[in-house]
């Protein structure tokens, strides 16, 4: 019993060592267990990051290593920085440059305080165009010197790092025929969606002009209002959300929350499309001239239902049709929530 006792212990001991020391205990501001610096290259890096987080307190933190195990890089960097708790507390403004030779693989860990300047996109960008490029040819001092370089910049200079950024937004930026291409594509769905809006909306004129003149049973016509309502629905969706996508494509700001706040132009604009639909339906009766009004709660002349209302359940202003639709160094306390960027090569 007693040595099961004292195996259990053992146990649970090695494990709590193991999770206190999962990741390196970095002492130096630069640690290259993976051994790709040479001597020369390694002092020169210290004392250049030594000297910038001197001057601004800001820790940026290079480790080399051969692999990452069964873990993913983020997750390596991630245990890493907080491991270390790299930057300052409270000030959270840490950066961990993690490098994996052996799985090909690197990241840059950015802790809270800094994220608003070395942004997920500036990281990645800085991985894209400096590090990766050299790491191919296996330049990896220069890839990773080249990277601390741009980073300290960006920190020492606001002007630098807006320059950067409208870089970026540049490089995202459609070219002309892409925004052609995608507003001719968007308007095959505002064709169809004005097709299926007006096939349903003539076909709900229709509907009340018949409810009027008695021709149509005032509850079936109901059901019928209700079909053409679905179908002119349909159409709206197709004319409106790709209108909403080129909104957004060509910059016009509309103000969707004020229109979701304050609701109350939904009922104007139900109240108006009913009004609209009735007098558009009294025009019609009037200019055929030939016709009463009267009300039939539900005989409906067939006649007029089978010449009308075909298989479709739609009709046109003019004539009847059929349509409709069926998608000695020591973090400061500092910690890390995930910013940054990760890229292999």
């Amino acid at each position: 019993m007693g040595r099961t006792l004292f195996f259990y212990v053992l146990l649970w001991f090695s494990g709590f060592c193991w999770g206190q020391d999962q990741y390196p205990q970095l002492t130096e501001i630069v640690t290259d267990n993976a051994n790709i610096f040479t001597p020369q290259e390694l002092q020169g890096l210290r004392s250049k990051l030594t000297q910038f987080e001197t001057e601004s307190t800001n820790q940026l933190v290079v480790l080399t290593i051969d692999d990452l195990g069964y873990e993913t890089i983020e997750q390596y960097a991630n245990g890493v920085f907080n491991q270390n708790k790299l930057g300052q507390a409270g000030k959270d403004n840490g950066i961990l440059i993690l490098f994996s030779k052996n799985d090909r693989e690197v990241r840059i860990e950015v802790g809270y305080g800094l994220e608003s300047y070395i942004t997920d996109a500036v990281a990645s960008r800085i991985i894209r165009n400096t590090m990766i490029p050299n790491f191919k040819e296996e330049a990896y001092f220069a890839g990773i010197d080249g990277a601390t370089d741009q980073i300290i910049e960006f920190l020492n200079n606001p002007e630098a790092l807006a320059e950067f950024n409208r870089e970026i937004e540049a490089e995202g930026e459609m070219p002309w025929w892409g925004y052609l291409l995608f507003t001719l594509f968007l308007s095959i769905f505002i064709a169809a969606g004005v097709f299926v809006f007006y096939k349903g909306y003539s076909g709900l004129v229709e509907m009340f002009r018949g409810i009027m003149v008695g021709k149509l049973g005032l509850v079936p016509g109901l059901f019928m209002i209700f079909s053409a309502l679905f179908m002119v629905g349909f159409g709206l969706v197709f004319i409106l959300m790709p209108l909403f996508f080129l909104s957004m494509i060509y910059g016009f700001n509309l103000d969707f929350e004020a229109l979701v706040e304050d609701i109350g132009w939904v009922y104007y604009v139900f109240g108006g499309f009913f009004l609209l639909t009735i007098v558009l339906a009294v025009v019609k009766i009037l200019i055929k001239g030939k016709e009463d009004f009267k009300l039939s709660w539900f005989k409906s002349d067939k006649t007029y239902m089978g010449k009308t209302f075909s298989s479709s359940g739609s009709h046109s202003f003019g004539s009847s049709s059929s349509g409709g639709s069926s998608s000695s160094f020591s973090g400061g306390g500092g910690s890390s929530g995930g910013g940054g960027a990760s890229g292999s090569w």
